[in-house]
C-alpha cells in the first residue's frame, strides 16, 4: 500500500492504523463551495475488477467536517469517499461521489457512536456503500456510478477541512476480490 498525501502522524499496530490528520486537508471538487481540494490523506492499493472493502473507524472528531472512512479513486476527477463526517456536533454517515463535480449525501448518527463500520463494493460501474453500528448489520447508504475501469485505487482516507487535525483509528481494513475464479 502507498500514501497519496501522507498524514503527518501514522502508527501501524497490528490491524490498527492510527492517524492524525493535517490541518485544512480535504477531497472536494467545485460544487457549492467553488474550490477544488485534493490534499486529504489516502492510504491505498491498486485493485483490479470488482471488490469489497471494509473498515472499522473510530475518531476523535471535533471540528466541522472532520472525516474518516474508505475511498475509491480513479483519478482526481473521479472518486468516491465514504465514512464519518462531523458537523453540527453530530457524526454523519457520509458519501461523496465525484465525477468532475462532487456531490454529497449524509445521514445523521445522533448518538455519536464510538465506532462505525463501512463497506464499499464495486460491481462493474456500480458502487454500493453500507454502514453498520455493530459490524454485523449493514444498511445501504448509497448506490452510485463511477466509470468502469480495470484498475482503481482503494483504501482508507481521512481529512480535516476546517480544523487543525484530529486522531482517527482504522481497524480491520481489508479488500476482497469479487471476481469469479
Amino acid at each position: 500500500m502507498e500514501w497519496y498525501n501522507p498524514a503527518p502522524t501514522v502508527l501501524f499496530d497490528g490491524d490498527h492504523i492510527h492517524v492524525v490528520t493535517a490541518p485544512k486537508s480535504d477531497f472536494w471538487r467545485t460544487t457549492h463551495y467553488g474550490f477544488v481540494r485534493d490534499n486529504g490523506h489516502f492510504y491505498f492499493q491498486p485493485v483490479l475488477g470488482d471488490f469489497l472493502a471494509e473498515v472499522k473507524v473510530s475518531g476523535g472528531y471535533k471540528d466541522r467536517y472532520d472525516q474518516a472512512g474508505l475511498m475509491m479513486r480513479i483519478d482526481e476527477m473521479n472518486w468516491l469517499k465514504c465514512g464519518i463526517e462531523y458537523f453540527d456536533d453530530v457524526q454523519h454517515a457520509s458519501v461523496v461521489v465525484t465525477r468532475e463535480f462532487s456531490d454529497w449525501s449524509v445521514t445523521p448518527l445522533p448518538h455519536n457512536p464510538s465506532s462505525v463500520w463501512f463497506r464499499l463494493t464495486r460491481d462493474g460501474d456500480t458502487l454500493q456503500v453500507f454502514y453498520s453500528p455493530d459490524g454485523q448489520n449493514y444498511e445501504l447508504l448509497r448506490l452510485g456510478y463511477l466509470p468502469p475501469t480495470l484498475s482503481v485505487q482503494v483504501g482508507i482516507m481521512c481529512a480535516s477541512p476546517d480544523g487543525e487535525g484530529f486522531p482517527v483509528t482504522f481497524e480491520g481494513f481489508k479488500i476482497r476480490s469479487l471476481q469469479p475464479l
